[in-house]
């Protein structure tokens, strides 16, 4: 509040001044009012909340029942690169390896083109690829919106599809 102070009073005989006042704010109530707002406006406001994306993790033995005509595997390697090849992999049947990028006319093209197969797409980073080239996969299949995808190890067959590659 504001206090005011008064000043003594004036001696006889003498003609009266006006009287000079003091003033002083307080601002508690101006204090008191801002956090009020303050912890209102917290309390009210919602919280971003995490984005979280599922992923189906596969079968812990190894096994994958994906037919060879409806697969496309995608294989990360280092310096983000990526390849890919239409079926499974195998020291009989070997495939035959595309390279493509991350680029909207590299693998999304691919993915989109694969979609309409209604295959699944089988994902295998190597020992040297990048954090960040998985990353960038787990989203081409949700820009892509593409509904079966999991996450393999890879094989021998495929660590000699890489080797030959280079």
């Amino acid at each position: 509040m504001a206090d005011l102070q008064t000043a003594a009073p004036a001696a006889k005989g003498t003609k009266p001044r006006a009287k000079k006042h003091a003033f002083r704010l307080d601002m508690t109530p101006m204090v008191d009012l801002a956090f009020l707002l303050l912890t209102f406006f917290m309390l009210t406001t919602t919280f971003s909340k995490p984005t979280i994306m599922e992923v189906a993790m596969p079968d812990p033995k190894g096994e994958t029942d994906v037919p060879a005509s409806g697969a496309l595997t995608v294989l990360l390697d280092k310096n983000h690169t990526v390849h890919y090849f239409y079926g499974l992999n195998s020291t009989t049947e070997p495939a035959q390896l595309h390279t493509t990028s991350f680029g909207t006319d590299g693998l999304r093209k691919v993915l989109l083109q694969f979609r309409q197969k209604k295959g699944m797409v089988l994902i295998k980073a190597s020992d040297k690829a990048e954090y960040r080239s998985m990353v960038d996969a787990l989203d081409e299949m949700n820009i892509t919106d593409t509904p079966k995808y999991a996450l393999v190890d890879l094989a021998p067959a495929d660590k000699q599809l890489l080797a030959q590659a280079k």
